[in-house]
């Protein structure tokens, strides 16, 4: 029988669900990340770390899949999981404007098992594919007292010349070019699984096309961004935000302003499902997934319509001085939300 997460608490399955609820406090986590920050020290760039090393930078990132191993692990399917790995870090190094050439793994478990090893290794595979990477080797670690089934991670190197990185600040101004998420990607499942597993088993039938059962909705892979970096250069985009962890606020990490988004892509079923099953606010769904739209760059108005065209993308909508705001954080305005 597949894993249940159990409920939220509380006196019934109408209860509204938040991501805090659920055990993912995003202020509790930025608050923790900016003390590790401050003890450590912080170089150049936000997405990835950019050192100097002459001529170029050296970018790294490091990321992980989370919880969605739990969904993984209740199907006992893991040859996604990996996709999602690099998914996550080569997508941080496009928004800096960095071309990834090289993946290492970190994989930890409780026991060695050869069959759910050799899953993750195809699923690092087919990402180090589509991202067109080198995998360059990794680190299996057994620690059955530190570690519950297990947990992957993952640092993703690469180079970029001094010219080539985005500034990384959008402007009043600019445009907004979006590009479709493939799903959930690999953020909000803590959220997610909650809200699935109140009345249902990951291997229910979907009620949605496209999945036989609810857990592989949950699984479909992060999309890979890497193929957007050179029309993005060549159009002189400013900024670019992977929309993670945070969901639409990520778009604040390009400078203190107001991002009107009136025309995202729809959302998949999933994310409706999620809502009506968790009883999800609308603010909250924003405030956690990528809603459908899994990557977002910000540059002229008169260099964006032709950007979406060659990638498959979409104005979503355009970037403006943020007249209510206190100057420091920026808003985002999506769906009549205001974020």
């Amino acid at each position: 029988m597949a894993e249940r997460d159990g409920d939220a608490g509380g006196d019934g399955d109408d209860e509204e669900l938040t991501y805090a609820d659920a055990g993912v406090d995003i202020d509790a986590s930025e608050a923790a990340t900016a003390a590790l920050v401050g003890m450590v020290g912080e170089g150049e760039g936000d997405y990835a770390g950019l050192l100097d090393i002459g001529d170029r930078y050296l970018a790294l990132a490091t990321d992980g899949v989370g919880t969605k191993l739990l969904v993984a692990e209740a199907l006992a399917d893991y040859s996604t999981v990996g996709i999602d790995c690099i998914a996550m870090n080569v997508n941080d190094l496009v928004a800096a404007g960095v071309r990834s050439v090289a993946f290492v793994d970190y994989l930890a478990v409780d026991e060695p098992d050869e069959g759910f090893a050799e899953q993750v290794g195809e699923g690092l595979a087919a990402g180090a594919e589509r991202a067109d990477i080198e995998l360059v080797g990794g680190e299996t670690a057994v620690m059955p007292e530190v570690v519950r089934g297990l947990d992957l991670a993952g640092t993703c190197a690469g180079l970029a010349a001094k010219d080539g990185v985005f500034d990384g600040h959008a402007e009043p101004g600019d445009a907004l070019v979006g590009w479709r998420s493939s799903g959930i990607h690999s953020n909000g499942l803590t959220l997610a699984r909650e809200a699935v597993t109140r009345e249902h088993e990951y291997t229910d039938p979907c009620p949605f096309a496209g999945y036989d059962t609810l857990g592989e909705a949950l699984l479909e892979p992060t999309r890979i961004y890497t193929d957007l970096l050179d029309p993005m250069r060549e159009r002189g985009v400013r900024a670019a935000a992977h929309v993670t962890g945070g969901g639409w606020t990520n778009l604040t990490r390009l400078g203190a302003h107001r991002y009107v988004v009136d025309d995202p892509f729809d959302a998949q079923p999933v994310f409706g499902f999620v809502q009506s099953e968790g009883n999800v606010s609308d603010e909250e769904m924003h405030r956690t997934f990528n809603m459908g739209t899994g990557f977002v760059a910000a540059l002229d108005p008169g260099a964006a319509e032709s950007l979406a065209a060659e990638t498959d993308g979409r104005v979503i909508g355009r970037v403006e001085e943020d007249d209510e705001g206190d100057g420091e954080e920026g808003s985002v305005a999506i769906r009549g939300l205001e974020l």
